[in-house]
């Protein structure tokens, strides 16, 4: 590794190869407030090289499979040394921040934390939506929600990206395909947890023949939410006045509304259509950024003291 550079952070990212941990690094690679360490290529699956690089460095990434985050978490005994883990290991595990500063109390947390985990991406999605809403009391800790979130197919990793641009595409690639039928998807423990719902939510993640956004919907009804549409923006547009979640208060896209439209960006909007009877709870984002490598780089910045938007791209 290169010697230190003073008044640096030293920053690792354990599994850089990953969609996700080359998104970070893009992030990253021009920080002058930042030293990226690295492996030689021979050592990237190293264990006692990464155990070093981790314990070395003032913040790591870990962008690894849940087994091998779980197993590289436990590498680490410097007290100093933060770990943002954007797996599923620890989510929901004691002794670690969820990291989704947005939430109330959240941010604080995550300030003081040495141990984050990076939140799902249609997780993410779908607790901007309701969270606020629990939290209220405006919806029911015991409510039966649905959800379906439409995702672009670089949240898959390189498989699916190798799958999807290939020449030639299979038939059915062309349209969007289900996906976790069974609803036991890896995202829905954090959904319920910290929403405060009793029941995770009926799942419907979807994914389409486009590289990057993602957009989550909730259907609600008025007998399911005691608060009109107009209620409902008006309590998302205090509950979001700081950070990179923001209510976007124009109409739809002529009548449509796009799974795209915040690709490349790192911030997220959500909306609120339908009418008094039936009301649809939209988040749109791309699910690299605020739904992966945004947000973990978002928590870093927290950690570090800096403007939590540091280095990211918003609208």
């Amino acid at each position: 590794m290169p010697p230190r550079k003073s008044n640096m952070t030293k920053v690792f990212i354990d599994g850089s190869a990953g969609t996700t941990g080359l998104r970070i690094r893009e992030r990253l690679a021009n920080r002058a407030d930042l030293e990226l360490l690295s492996l030689p290529e021979e050592l990237r699956k190293d264990p006692s090289a990464r155990a070093d690089a981790l314990n070395s460095a003032d913040v790591s990434f870990l962008c690894l499979p849940d087994t091998a985050a779980h197993e590289a978490a436990s590498w680490v005994t410097s007290p100093s040394a933060v770990i943002i883990d954007t797996s599923t290991a620890h989510r929901t595990a004691e002794g670690w921040t969820y990291g989704f500063p947005e939430l109330k109390g959240r941010r604080e947390k995550i300030i003081s934390s040495r141990r984050i985990a990076n939140p799902g991406c249609h997780a993410s999605g779908f607790i901007a939506l309701i969270a606020p809403l629990t939290e209220s009391g405006l919806l029911s800790a015991g409510a039966q929600l649905s959800c379906f979130s439409l995702t672009g197919y670089s949240g898959g990793g390189k498989k699916m990206i190798a799958e999807y641009e290939s020449d030639p595409l299979p038939d059915l690639y062309h349209a969007p395909r289900m996906y976790a039928l069974g609803q036991t998807h890896k995202h829905l423990p954090e959904m319920a947890a910290l929403c405060g719902l009793c029941h995770p939510p009926v799942f419907c993640p979807i994914v389409g023949n486009f590289p990057a956004g993602m957009e989550v919907t909730v259907p609600l009804t008025r007998n399911e939410i005691a608060a009109s549409p107009e209620e409902i923006r008006s309590l998302y547009r205090e509950y979001y006045s700081s950070g990179l979640v923001r209510l976007n208060e124009a109409a739809d896209e002529n009548g449509f509304l796009s799974a795209g439209a915040l690709a490349g960006r790192d911030d997220m909007e959500i909306s609120v259509f339908g009418n008094e009877e039936r009301i649809l709870l939209v988040s749109r984002f791309d699910n690299l950024g605020k739904g992966a490598s945004g947000a973990a780089i978002q928590n870093m910045n927290l950690v570090l003291g800096v403007d939590e938007a540091f280095g990211l791209v918003r609208g």
